[in-house]
């Protein structure tokens, strides 16, 4: 179709896919820590509590105490490539566009850091998506990870004129193709151990128990994943929450209590695993590899092992892509 003169270029018409993880800091500096807890912990769906008294809380205890410890974790992870999550979820989004070829334009974003979602919907917007599959890539809802992007993003909807068609990724929890990529996953993580574990240990992050009562389905969706995953792998699973913060309450078993009571049992070979995590960040690599590790050798503790999460192995990617195209159903 010829175009009247002097009418502004048309994009033709794509399909995109925006896949959105939780965000991670520029760099591993105190500075650059600080101003990624500002926009996350100034999150109210991250933090429950009123703002006339959670602020002063943050900005002149939290902000100026945390960040130096949290960067020293962070460079301790860190790499030439960046931040794990950041790296990671650019290769899910790379390794997703090869998968989809033409059917769809794939970008990554993150809630909180660089690349943001609203500059990513615009960029993706002004490529001609006018039909947008946003993806928070967390497989058990909550309102702090998966409601929260999606916040986001409908905020920076309403910033544009003219929307696109929008679709959103439900909780994949229990999808048959994601359990069945982590029991792939790790039964070969568990081949190539030169150790038999007495226990394996799936941890996902911990949410303010409150946060359950309130009805939150997250409790329940990391219990039927467990359930699910000990049903597909045949063998029990001991489950547990880890990334305790505040005073408050969180889901229990913590994971740390979970690894030393294991040890202090007689239970001295553990394989542990971070279904919740789409991708390895500093909460897996740092705090489970690192952190847990020492935990548990303190404890009696005499094998461990840290079995990667999905990433963007040929396995991950299989079940991604499957979920992607069945709900872009009737779209390609």
């Amino acid at each position: 179709m010829t175009l009247p003169i002097n009418h502004p270029p048309v994009a033709t018409p794509k399909i995109g896919v925006l896949l959105v993880n939780l965000g991670t800091p520029d760099a591993p500096t105190t500075s650059a820590v600080k101003r990624y807890l500002k926009q996350f912990l100034s999150d109210r769906r991250v933090v429950e509590i009123p703002a006339i008294i959670w602020q002063p809380i943050l900005r002149g205890i939290i902000l100026n105490t945390r960040p130096q410890k949290s960067a020293k974790a962070y460079a301790k992870v860190w790499t030439d490539k960046g931040s794990p999550l950041a790296f990671f979820t650019a290769a899910q989004a790379d390794a997703l566009q090869v998968l989809m070829g033409d059917c769809a334009d794939v970008r990554f974003a993150m809630r909180y850091g660089n690349p943001s979602v609203a500059d990513q919907l615009a960029a993706m917007k002004a490529a001609g998506c006018n039909r947008i599959l946003i993806a928070p890539m967390y497989p058990q809802y909550s309102g702090a990870t998966t409601g929260t992007v999606l916040d986001e993003a409908y905020g920076a909807l309403t910033a544009m004129r003219w929307h696109p068609a929008i679709r959103t990724l439900p909780a994949y929890h229990d999808d048959a193709a994601y359990i069945g990529a982590l029991k792939t996953s790790i039964e070969a993580s568990l081949a190539g151990l030169d150790f038999e574990p007495d226990a394996v240990v799936i941890s996902f992050h911990g949410m303010p128990e409150r946060t359950l009562h309130l009805g939150d389905p997250y409790h329940c969706h990391c219990q039927k994943t467990a359930r699910l995953l000990s049903d597909a792998m045949e063998r029990e699973l001991v489950v547990s929450f880890q990334s305790r913060f505040g005073r408050a309450k969180w889901l229990e078993p913590a994971t740390d209590d979970t690894l030393m009571r294991l040890a202090h049992e007689g239970t001295k070979k553990v394989a542990i695993f971070a279904p919740g995590f789409s991708v390895d960040c500093l909460e897996t690599l740092e705090e489970l590899a690192m952190q847990g590790h020492e935990q548990f050798e303190e404890a009696g503790g005499t094998h461990y092992a840290y079995m990667p999460c999905l990433n963007d192995s040929d396995v991950g990617m299989d079940m991604v892509e499957r979920i992607i195209r069945r709900e872009l159903a009737g779209w390609i």
